[in-house]
């Protein structure tokens, strides 16, 4: 029988109080979050008069703004602290929203019942963003420590910015950051197929155009490349568990891929999709040795738009 984890108690009396003293801290995350959500607000507020094509636009920047939490609030919450809530409900919220908008983007007649449609889905948006400063905000603040916070600082220069709220700089992690030991390690990988240091497989590794993660056989991110991601993956996911990083809608698909990879059902599993106008193929595959013996799992993204473009001409 598995014995179930403990998570440290935690005095959430000044909870409130605490998250005021780091949204107070320029470039803090908890400071660009905040005045992402102000902008969000002025922005809900123009378009209720203007109503216009460039705002709506604008208003679905709110992708970013989720994904953000999604990929560096809501799993640490839960895996580290055992807070589920924000994890199992916030993160299905956003989902719903983000999709919602995308669903009135595409629609060409943009009637009343268009317009219904959008107000509902605005009154969605405010809500959550009294949710997360009412509730996520603070619990956060209570919990997460302040390397944790750097990583989180780190992390985020990955993400687009929104609303026109720039990357703020966070001097006290900038200055924590700069000073944190390197690993280096600069004995040979000897392979079947040849030898590389740990600087030449780093480096190769990078040049692939592919992004590139490897799932172990317990199920634990283990690797990702580095550069630009059409997909996060930020560097505070290394070691947590992968399920944790997906949210509630697409978690029992990452199950069941990896359940029949794991029982020798299947080896790959191709998922072809558009990624902000752009075609993707998302491709796992199950990664075995000689013995076929199940390592674990590589998920592989390629941008194919240049394909695309090629056989078009």
């Amino acid at each position: 029988m598995n014995e179930k984890k403990s998570f440290p108690e935690r005095d959430y009396s000044n909870k409130t109080e605490k998250a005021a003293a780091l949204i107070r801290i320029e470039g803090h995350p908890l400071y660009t979050l905040t005045k992402e959500n102000e902008a969000l607000e002025k922005l809900i507020c123009r378009f209720k008069e203007e109503r216009t094509d460039e705002l709506f636009s604008t208003i679905r920047e709110i992708s970013i703004h989720y994904a953000k939490k999604g990929d560096l609030l809501y799993p640490l919450l839960k895996v580290t602290y055992g807070v589920e809530g924000p994890s199992d409900l916030m993160w299905t919220t956003d989902d719903d929203i983000r999709d919602a908008l995308t669903a009135l983007s595409k629609k060409e007649v943009r009637d009343e019942a268009w317009q219904h449609a959008l107000d509902n889905i605005l009154l969605r948006i405010e809500r959550m963003v009294y949710q997360e400063e009412k509730i996520l905000f603070p619990i956060c603040a209570v919990n997460f420590t302040e390397e944790e916070w750097f990583s989180i600082y780190q992390d985020s220069k990955d993400y687009d910015s929104c609303f026109g709220i720039p990357r703020y700089v966070w001097e006290e992690a900038e200055t924590a950051l700069s000073e944190k030991p390197m690993s280096v390690a600069d004995s040979e990988i000897v392979m079947p197929g040849g030898h590389m240091n740990i600087e030449q497989l780093t480096a190769l590794l990078n040049t692939i155009p592919l992004e590139i993660t490897f799932v172990d056989a317990d199920n634990i991110n283990r690797f990702f490349n580095e550069g630009p991601k059409v997909f996060k993956r930020p560097q505070m996911a290394i070691d947590r568990d992968v399920f944790s990083c997906h949210p509630p809608k697409i978690e029992p698909m990452v199950r069941a891929i990896i359940g029949d990879f794991r029982k020798g059902v299947r080896d790959s599993v191709p998922i072809w999709m558009n990624k902000n106008g752009r075609a993707m193929l998302v491709t796992y595959m199950a990664v075995r040795d000689r013995n076929q013996k199940y390592l674990g799992t590589v998920e592989i993204v390629q941008d194919m738009e240049f394909a695309k473009e090629h056989f078009s001409k």
